[in-house]
């Protein structure tokens, strides 16, 4: 009976804990995590997003971890913090680390033409999948100047990925380092390169130099057999399920798959300057390229509206960065149908929030979403293409 009115006793003491904790934002105001609770809930009805999970942090560590609505609504299967997401882009961040943590080790330098770490031109290099090959390069020499710095601050001159192309084909639109334009394609070719010089595939990279020292166990770019029993499904504004894809090969720019457990890790890591040099961080999140454009992607990604002095955006090695009021932000996006993710850190407060959703309509609760939770009113959510939920898709 005493056992059992301690246990009444504790479990009420966490409740009333959790129920009064306060969340500092960035402007230093503070949020009830109940009232966040709620509020993300009302959010995801209104805007009918299937499951979400969410991670903020204070004092450059996590606070706040929530899972909320569905993993799967065919099966009804609930969302946990330990459900697997395909993160999509968020592939991308990692990638900039591990690179940051080779280049420490001189394993590759970024600002090395690529091309001097290969045994031959890379249109001879042949592969098993022909969307994969470099033989639509042959007569652009311009392939000879790429570096691993501008394929993580996408100035490859690449497009994103030569499948959305009306021909098919890849090519460089830009003079590589000129100018920013999200390219998977760089990425990959930076991931290609690294596999020759290592000899190691870039999951065996990624376990060593990121998922294994930071204890990310449940964090790999290739399917797991241990993600079968708990891992989200995509689904789309009619709350249809979209067909899932268990990669078999790893893919730099976007196969990773993670919890929001384990990202959060990988957060960790960078707010605390973990596994790189004070110098190495310097360099992962220097403003290299000013990003100019009206939007990321689409028609208005063609299109510049803001000059070199007045634009708040730029790119690292593989973090999106911003000038805000609050110092510098650095953040990582990941899309692709039925699973919408955002991420934002602002060091020098000590705040970060991870959002990861299974739905497409995930990214039309990020403006009100992050102003609510940390304060952050400065995302660029017109040129991220996160239209709310309550508006047209046209600019404010």
């Amino acid at each position: 009976m005493k056992k059992l009115l301690f246990l009444s006793i504790v479990s009420a003491c966490v409740f009333s804990h959790l129920h009064a904790q306060k969340i500092k934002r960035i402007d230093n105001s503070t949020i009830n995590a109940a009232t966040l609770t709620t509020r993300i809930r009302q959010l995801m009805d209104t805007a009918r997003v299937t499951g979400l999970t969410i991670a903020i942090f204070n004092n450059n560590k996590p606070v706040y971890t929530k899972a909320f609505g569905y993993a799967n609504v065919a099966t009804q299967q609930k969302m946990d913090t330990a459900t697997e997401f395909w993160s999509c882009s968020f592939s991308k961040a990692v990638f900039g680390y591990c690179v940051m943590r080779l280049v420490e080790k001189n394993v590759i330098s970024l600002d090395t033409p690529l091309i001097h770490y290969l045994s031959k031109p890379l249109p001879d290099y042949t592969f098993t999948k022909k969307t994969r090959g470099y033989h639509d390069l042959r007569n652009d020499k311009r392939y000879e100047q790429i570096t691993a710095k501008m394929c993580l601050e996408h100035t490859t001159g690449f497009p994103n990925y030569r499948g959305f192309e009306p021909d098919g084909k890849l090519s460089i639109r830009y003079n590589p380092g000129t100018t920013y334009s999200y390219s998977g394609e760089g990425i990959f070719l930076l991931q290609f390169v690294l596999e020759q010089i290592t000899g190691k595939s870039y999951e065996t990279l990624a376990q060593e130099e990121v998922f294994k020292p930071l204890g990310m166990t449940s964090s790999s770019y290739v399917w797991q057999k241990a993600f079968d029993n708990n891992h989200a499904t995509g689904h789309d504004s009619a709350q249809h399920v979209y067909e899932f894809d268990e990669r078999t090969l790893p893919h730099a720019a976007g196969s990773m798959y993670t919890t929001i457990t384990d990202f959060s890790k990988f957060y960790t890591a960078l707010l605390q300057q973990q596994g790189l040099s004070e110098k190495g961080f310097q360099t992962l999140f220097h403003p290299g390229i000013a990003i100019l454009s009206k939007q990321q992607f689409g028609p208005n990604a063609l299109v510049n509206d803001k000059t070199i002095a007045t634009t708040p955006l730029y790119y690292g090695l593989g973090f999106g960065l911003l000038r805000t009021p609050y110092g510098n932000a650095f953040f990582k996006e990941g899309h692709s149908e039925g699973w919408q993710h955002h991420s934002i850190a602002f060091p020098s407060k000590g705040i970060a929030v991870i959002i990861m959703t299974n739905s497409d309509q995930g990214d039309s609760i990020f403006k009100e979403l992050l102003a609510t939770a940390i304060g952050d009113t400065y995302t660029p959510w017109y040129w991220e293409n996160y239209i709310p939920y309550n508006l047209t898709a046209q600019k404010p």
